[in-house]
Order: C-alpha cells, then sequence, then structure tokens
C-alpha cells in the first residue's frame, strides 16, 4: 500500500481479551473505516446469576457502525466467534472473512439467532489475501492451535504491516498435518513489521508446548486400562483431540457416542470439511450403545469445564435423562479448568467418584495440552517478525506483563510496546506508538433465556436476593385511600427473630401511615368526586419506603416487592343520586 500522506494514525482497540480470558474482541480504525477481528463471549461467574453469555460493551461498535467494513475470524473457538449472532442484532456487519470450519459453525449460529441476513459470510484459505474497505488487505498464515484451521493473520495498513498472531502454539507434528507456515512470517520479518499483537496466553511457562500429538499415547494407556463404560470429556471445539479420540475408540473396539449439542454440531461440521476422518458405523446413538456390552462402549460428552448446564455435568449432578453413573465406569478428563472454572471441574469429578467411577484427570497425566505456546514459541514469533513496535494480547495482567518482559529480553526497547487494557486507544503511527484515549469498555451480559440483555440493576436485584432474600407484601387498596384488608407478607430467604405476625402488623401500620400522609399526592377530585388515582406512582411510594422501613428493622438488606391490588373503575352515581361502587381486584379475587 501506498505511504500515508495525512499522517493519520492507525487506532488498535480492543474491547476484549485483555486482563481476562475470553471474549477476544479488537477494532482496527484508520480515518472513517473499521474492521473487527474475532468478537468472543466469556462465561459467566457464580455471582452472575441467571446469566448465560458474558460479552464485551459494544458501545463504541453502535456508535460508529457507518465506519464498520468487515471483519476478520481467526479461528472457531466460542472465546473468538461467539458474540458475532449477538452483535449482529445490534449493528450490520457487511462481510465476515474466515476459515472453512469457522465459517460453517458461525453460519448455524447465525441462522439459529435468525441474523443470517445482516453479513455475508466468505471462506478464505491459507495465504489467501482478502481487501476489507480503502485501507485494510488481510493475509491468512497457517497457524497451528487446539482447534483445526487456524491462523494469523497480517494487517496490511497504509502505515504498514500489522500482525496479530490470534491463538497460536508451534507444534511440529499436528495431527491434521497442516503445519504453521512459518516461512511466511519470517517472509513480512524481513520486509519489515510494524506492530506485532501476540498472544500472551502462557507468557508464565518456560519452554514449549507438547505437540498435541504428545496426547496419543497417554489416552490409548488409559483406554487400555478402561474395562467398562468409558466416558470422555473435552473441549468441543478440539477437533484435533475428538480425531484422536476417534482413533482410539476404532483401535479398543469401542462405539462412540456423542452427547451434548455442541459437540454434535461440530463433529458435524468438522467431517463435511474433511477435519474429522471416521467410518459412519463407528458414530452411534446412545439408544444403540446400550445394548453393547461396557467394554465396547464409549461415550463422548461436553462438559469439561463444570459448565451448569452440560452433559457431563449433569450426569455427575444425576439430572440427565438418559445415562447414569455405574460402579466400574471410567470418566477421563482430557482438558484442564481454564481461570475461573477450577471449583465446578473439581466438583463435577468429586460427584463422579462418588458414584462409584474411576477418574482419570489432571495435568500429570498427559492427557491433555495447552493451544497456547510457551516462552519459547513467543521469542520465536518475535524473532521471525522482528516487530518494530509490539503489544502483548489475549491473557490476564500478569501475562501480559511477563510476555513483555520476554520481548525486551530479545531486544525491544520498553518505549517500543504498550501494555493495555480493554478500551484503551492504541495510537500507531510509522513512528511511535502510545495509548491516546479510553472508550467504554466493560460488559453485556445475556440472560438465560437469550431474549435480552441484563442491565447492572437487574443484576445486582439478583446478587441481593441471593444473599440477603426476598420480601413479597401483597396489599389491597380502595379509592378512598384505605387497606380492604390486612396486607399479606411472604418472606424467602430472609433470617429474623420478629415473628410473622408482629412483622404483618407492623408493615400495615407502616403502609396506613404512609397512605395517611401521601395518598394526596397520588390522587385527584373533581367537584368533590374522586376521578383519577395514580396506582403506579403510589406503588413505587409505597415500595421504596417499604424496602428502607424493612431494611432498618430487620437489619438486613432484602429486596422488597410489593404487589398491590387496586380497583378496576372509579366509582361512580346511579340515578337515584346514591353512590355505587365497582368490585375492588381483592373482592373480585375472593
Amino acid at each position: 500500500m501506498a505511504k500515508n500522506e495525512a499522517n493519520s494514525a492507525l487506532k488498535i482497540i480492543p474491547l476484549g481479551g485483555l486482563h481476562e480470558i475470553g471474549k477476544n474482541t479488537c477494532v482496527f480504525e484508520y480515518d472513517d473505516e473499521i474492521i473487527l477481528l474475532d468478537a468472543g463471549l466469556a462465561f459467566p461467574t457464580e455471582a452472575m446469576h441467571g446469566v448465560n453469555i458474558v460479552l464485551p460493551d459494544t458501545t463504541y461498535l453502535r456508535e460508529n457502525r457507518h465506519k464498520i467494513k468487515g471483519m476478520i475470524v481467526t479461528h472457531g473457538h466460542e472465546d473468538h466467534i461467539g458474540g458475532i449472532a449477538f452483535h449482529l442484532k445490534q449493528f450490520e456487519i457487511p462481510v465476515i472473512y474466515g476459515p472453512r470450519l469457522a465459517m460453517a459453525m458461525l453460519e448455524g449460529k447465525l441462522e439459529e439467532a435468525g441474523v443470517r441476513d445482516r453479513t455475508e459470510l466468505r471462506s478464505v484459505l491459507p495465504r489467501d489475501v482478502v481487501r476489507i474497505g480503502k485501507s485494510f488487505l488481510v493475509e491468512y498464515i497457517r497457524n497451528t492451535h487446539s482447534i483445526a484451521d487456524s491462523f494469523t493473520v497480517a494487517i496490511h495498513t497504509p502505515l504498514g504491516v500489522v500482525i496479530h498472531t490470534g491463538d497460536f502454539k508451534v507444534d511440529h507434528t499436528p495431527v491434521d498435518g497442516e503445519k504453521f507456515d512459518l516461512q511466511r512470517l519470517a517472509e513480512h520479518g524481513e520486509k519489515g513489521v510494524l506492530c506485532l499483537l501476540s498472544d500472551s496466553t502462557n507468557s508464565e511457562v518456560p519452554g514449549f508446548t507438547p505437540s498435541e500429538r504428545s496426547v496419543y499415547p497417554n489416552l490409548d494407556r488409559v483406554f487400555s486400562q478402561a474395562t467398562g463404560r468409558l466416558f470422555v470429556t473435552t473441549f468441543a471445539s478440539s477437533v484435533h483431540r475428538i480425531n484422536m479420540i476417534l482413533e482410539l475408540a476404532k483401535k479398543h473396539n469401542r462405539v462412540v457416542s456423542v452427547v451434548g449439542r455442541s459437540m454434535l454440531n461440530l463433529i458435524a461440521h468438522a467431517r463435511n470439511l474433511g477435519y474429522i476422518k471416521c467410518e459412519d458405523n463407528l458414530l452411534q446413538p446412545l439408544h444403540t450403545v446400550r445394548g453393547l456390552p461396557d467394554g465396547n462402549v464409549l461415550i463422548l460428552t461436553t462438559g469439561s469445564q463444570g459448565e451448569t448446564m452440560a452433559a457431563m455435568t449433569r450426569i455427575a449432578n444425576k439430572e440427565h435423562p438418559h445415562i447414569k453413573i455405574r460402579k466400574g465406569d471410567t470418566v477421563v478428563f482430557s482438558a484442564n479448568p481454564i481461570p475461573g472454572n477450577t471449583i465446578a471441574v473439581v466438583n463435577t469429578i468429586d460427584k463422579l467418584m462418588i458414584q462409584g467411577a474411576k477418574v482419570v484427570y489432571g495435568r500429570d497425566k498427559g492427557i491433555h495440552v495447552s493451544g497456547h505456546g510457551c516462552q519459547e514459541e513467543q521469542k520465536l514469533m518475535i524473532a521471525l517478525t522482528r516487530p518494530k513496535f509490539f503489544v502483548p494480547f489475549h491473557g490476564e495482567h500478569r501475562m501480559l506483563v511477563k510476555h513483555a518482559e520476554t520481548a525486551r529480553s530479545m531486544g525491544l526497547p520498553a518505549e517500543n510496546m504498550v501494555i493495555i487494557q480493554n478500551g484503551d486507544v492504541i495510537e500507531l503511527t510509522e513512528e511511535s506508538i502510545c495509548v491516546a484515549g479510553k472508550v467504554p469498555s466493560g460488559i453485556e451480559l445475556v440472560d438465560t433465556t437469550s431474549s435480552g440483555m441484563v442491565s447492572a440493576k437487574v443484576l445486582q436485584e439478583r446478587q441481593r436476593m441471593a444473599s440477603e432474600g426476598l420480601v413479597t407484601i401483597a396489599a389491597a387498596i380502595d379509592w378512598s385511600g384505605k387497606l380492604l384488608a390486612k396486607p399479606e407478607i411472604h418472606l424467602r430467604g430472609v433470617v429474623t427473630s420478629i415473628e410473622r405476625s408482629l412483622l404483618q402488623k407492623w408493615v400495615q401500620q407502616r403502609i396506613e401511615e404512609i397512605l395517611g400522609v401521601r395518598w394526596s399526592e397520588f390522587s385527584r377530585t373533581t367537584e368533590g368526586e374522586q376521578t383519577e388515582v395514580d396506582w403506579g406512582g403510589l406503588q413505587g411510594t409505597l415500595e421504596r419506603e417499604l424496602q428502607r422501613s424493612i431494611r432498618r428493622e430487620l437489619q438486613c438488606q432484602p429486596t422488597v416487592t410489593l404487589l398491590m391490588q387496586v380497583p378496576d373503575e372509579p366509582p361512580v352515581k346511579v340515578a337515584d343520586g346514591r353512590r355505587r361502587r365497582t368490585r375492588t381486584a381483592a373482592q373480585v379475587a375472593s
């Protein structure tokens, strides 16, 4: 590309993936054009009650939707593509380029979400070059990772080449034979790389990450020792691992039944594209394998991270409708817990053991290897690309710091690198790199129903109900602002020494006091006849006042909800001049 004449800066803005693991989303902006690199999700913490998915705050993208020209996808992991369907409900992305496997997985997600028509999906092959807008030319460079069809990208801009490694490790014996295109990286390094953005996940770990193929003999040993049914759980997207498990199942004369929607979908896509090769009769539905001897059965499931609704977790909790653990079963966890999931995984393992299963897990068993490069691979990346500027990406803060230390040991000056947070705006020119501002950052929470976003206020209410309980009050009020009956009060999860009858009497007195003082604020009369009451305003005021009073009285912070019953219609006069009142909601209910 021609050199920039206006000396505009290239802006690089991560919206997710820094100081955390997950929801990797990055913005590249030059003049009036924006391209996105990945759009992932993260999983909720235990305190995020009822939340299914955590997304990055996309306020900046919504405000600048007119600038978005397209998206680059590096690979098909959920923390890189899982947020795209949700984002497309808020803004359009004209075109999305990515690997064939990632695009196949993404198409199903978009169809299910009803947003397939809001973008165009285009698959790429190694060394393909695509143009997005006027300012960006993107080259896809094959790398190796824990999922098939993964890429590093070289983004050509008017200022120079920016290389984003994506998730990577250097695997010289990949399961699918697709080797890291180190030659192409070296060629870019020879020509000159302006900036390198590099995966920092394993920056604290010295040496090299073992090859995925190193897991095979250890799984082989475990399979040979299992006499009963064999359960294996791993990441649903670990295509290479699944391929090896299927190979070993055939070797040990076991028929495989796959349990878990995400794993079923990925295996179907991977088989269609040739990334998983196995005979049709090796895979059988669950009802078929039930009739086979235990020693000929392998059940491949999701749930390696203790996810609440995943198959292995439901089996451990005795909640799965079709599978129960029996004594003599062997369960293999071919995955290590990602940060934040350790407790959930350990609890799942305990429950399986209590039910009589032999559980094989742990780093010392050699049945899992990381998909991310360690320090020596990170050094190799820097040595091959020889960047002028460097930004550690993808990892928690200590990982970013350690990666920067590694870069300094390779001769990169400290002033030529920055350690940033989500929302920071990197301004990159041919001669400088700096943090020049910040855009809105944070999280957006998707409810379990996937019907909408969970606001901070709603989440706080859920947390309060979980920790302090709920007080529900039902009160019926007539047109004169009087209680029609004693209010009903229900406590859920609230600890108190006050007797319910005394609490009910106290609540009744408090409501009567509030109505006596504030009824006139919400009722309006005309010529002595009451015609209108602001029932909504009255309910809000009563609820707030009761909440303050109850929290003070009980010395805790429960959520207080008022259910207010009101008359259907105002009182009217009949022909003989006598007043007639409509029945109240309370009277109707009785």
